[in-house]
């Protein structure tokens, strides 16, 4: 009873400010075992659920703060991984194959984890059972980009291009379908009747052409903007136009993406006439700015978003046979899609590559996107949950394997090269 009549404005500001202190904590143990920080925040969040349950605070509606989060943390997390990226010759492939293997993987993974659910969930049409798809079948970046740091430099960007893009595809890929949908439904769902493929591509040429002009002109302007709050204007303003680009059907991650290439590959972008718009060092003071921004920005709503989440959501569901049966069937086709693709893109050396398909916040937020209309109450959101959490724990002992053979590869190395570590010691006699 003291607990509850205490609650107030203090005990929010010392529950987060633990929470966040618990993150960073959470992220430099994730950087010596290799378990995802993801999965430490989720059960803290487990944690705080039953901790006010038993302090007897009701249940609380978190899903606009977890919404707002989403979309925030979504934003962030591209723009980080983008401003990590270099547009060069030389990477075009690697480039290239991240892009096919994104494609191909969400592609054939929806196609695949939607015939699962077809055929085990009752009431589903063709569809519907791929909009329920597609979220499943995204790769999250919010968990890949901050646990690759540790892999060489070829395979980190590979896992940063493959994740963005899957990311993006998948959002469009999601909308595109449920735009199929309410035009298939009608008026009485909402429909415009228009060709949704031809508004799709559309859509994506008006996005393009916006996202490189927004790009050069924030730029140009932001360079001559004094202040100690610019960085944070120049973030509201990369929010806005992703909420007016969302607003008008738009896929604005698409900005975002093209907005981060622009800063990290100034010398590519503003060559020629262009060239006179860039001032190196008032453009390098705001690149190195806008990378501490976002990526204290990202740690910080990651932070929040996972464990809202792992407070909202119901373990009882964990236990229902349905559920395990159709997540274990639909993670088989997600590993044994994943190494047919990287075989064919990739080659020999899978490892750990092939471990690395985690699903999180995306699959969170298209899950809950979906209309209420276009709800099928035979779907068990435990298979969401199931499958974040074994998704991040098959990624973990991957990783984990990886460095412990990795580790032994090298001491093999050093014995090959001096064979007489392997020999004992010659016997010295001794000094008169």
């Amino acid at each position: 009873m003291f607990f509850m009549s205490s609650i107030g404005p203090y005990t929010f500001i010392i529950a987060a400010s633990l929470i966040v202190l618990l993150s960073f904590l959470f992220s430099t143990v994730a950087k010596k075992t290799n378990i995802p920080a993801v999965l430490m925040l989720i059960a803290l969040g487990v944690g705080v659920q039953y901790l006010l349950k038993y302090v007897g605070v009701g249940k609380s509606n978190f899903f606009p703060f977890l919404e707002v989060l989403g979309i925030v943390g979504l934003i962030m997390i591209v723009l980080e991984a983008a401003l990590e990226l270099e547009l060069k010759k030389e990477k075009a492939g690697m480039i290239l194959n991240s892009l096919v293997v994104a494609l191909l993987g969400l592609a054939v993974s929806m196609v695949s984890a939607a015939a699962i659910i077809y055929y085990t969930v009752d009431g589903m049409d063709w569809w519907l059972a791929m909009l329920y798809a597609t979220p499943l079948s995204i790769l999250s970046s919010a968990i890949i980009i901050p646990s690759v740091g540790n892999l060489s430099e070829h395979k980190k960007e590979f896992h940063i291009y493959e994740s963005t893009f899957s990311d993006i595809l998948g959002i469009m890929l999601f909308y595109f379908v449920l735009a199929v949908i309410m035009n298939g439904n009608g008026a009485e769902a909402g429909g415009s009747h228009g060709n949704p493929v031809a508004e799709f591509f559309i859509g994506l040429a008006v996005t393009v052409l916006v996202a490189i002009v927004a790009s050069y002109v924030l730029l140009i302007i932001f360079q001559h903007i004094k202040g100690g709050a610019k960085l944070f204007l120049l973030i509201a303003m990369l929010l806005l136009l992703y909420s007016v680009g969302k607003i008008m059907h738009l896929s604005p991650l698409i900005i975002i993406l093209v907005f981060g290439l622009v800063v990290s590959n100034s010398g590519l972008f503003f060559k020629g006439i262009l060239k006179r718009f860039l001032h190196h060092e008032k453009f390098t003071e705001l690149e190195k700015g806008l990378h501490v921004v976002t990526l204290e920005t990202a740690f910080v709503v990651r932070t929040f978003f996972f464990v809202i989440f792992g407070a909202t959501i119901a373990l009882s569901s964990l236990v229902n046979l349905d559920v395990l049966v159709i997540s274990v069937l639909i993670l088989a086709s997600i590993y044994l899609i994943r190494w047919i693709l990287l075989q064919i893109f990739i080659g020999k050396d899978l490892k750990p590559q092939l471990w690395i398909a985690p699903r999180g916040l995306i699959t969170v937020l298209l899950f809950y996107a979906i209309p209420s209309e276009l709800v099928n109450k035979s779907f068990e959101s435990g298979i969401l949950l199931f499958i974040i959490i074994a998704t991040g724990l098959v990624m973990t002992a991957g990783m984990i394997w990886s460095n412990k053979h990795k580790d032994t590869e090298g001491i093999e190395a050093l014995k090959k090269d001096f064979p007489f570590d392997n020999e004992p010691l010659p016997k010295i006699d001794k000094l008169d």
